[in-house]
């Protein structure tokens, strides 16, 4: 693996988002994507980035996982 800008380069073949903006979903997102990757024991996460925006009325977390799905 190399690194680039606090990101890591890696072989990956899927890509899954986890986003929410109200404040109960964002507080629930960490489980969501911890059931995922439960149900998911194939994948191997090779990066994450979190994202975060908003604007005057809404506020909007992402949570993206590059992974190595070992059966595809």
């Amino acid at each position: 693996m190399v690194q680039h800008q606090n990101h890591t380069t890696a072989r990956f073949n899927g890509v899954k988002v986890f986003s929410a903006t109200m404040a109960q979903e964002r507080e629930n997102l960490g489980e969501k994507l911890t059931a995922w990757v439960r149900e998911h024991p194939q994948c191997q996460i090779v990066d994450t980035i979190v994202t975060q925006s908003s604007d005057e009325a809404f506020h909007c977390l992402a949570i993206t996982i590059f992974y190595l799905d070992e059966k595809s």
